[in-house]
């Protein structure tokens, strides 16, 4: 499996969960993005049969506009419930 399809995969698997948890997604250039709604990130998934899916994806927040692919994604780890709310302060 390719490293895009990893990386899409395991996002879509966070964004499936129940209930739904914060994660952060890391970015080749040092940048660190946290999904906190499941409505800030948006992509093609792949078909059923796991064919397909985009390459790309947006994050849409009241803070950030992003566009980049998931070939410039390091690492996606939950994010400690602690760091939200200092975020927040």
């Amino acid at each position: 499996m390719a490293r895009v399809e990893v990386i899409r995969n395991e996002i879509q698997r966070l964004l499936r969960a129940v209930p739904f948890r914060p994660f952060a997604i890391n970015l080749e250039n040092g940048d660190r993005v946290v999904i906190e709604h499941l409505e800030n990130i948006a992509f093609d998934p792949p078909s059923d049969e796991g064919v397909g899916g985009s390459e790309d994806f947006y994050v849409l927040s009241s803070r950030l506009r992003l566009y980049t692919t998931f070939d410039a994604v390091t690492s996606v780890a939950l994010v400690d419930r602690g760091e939200l709310a200092s975020q927040e302060s």
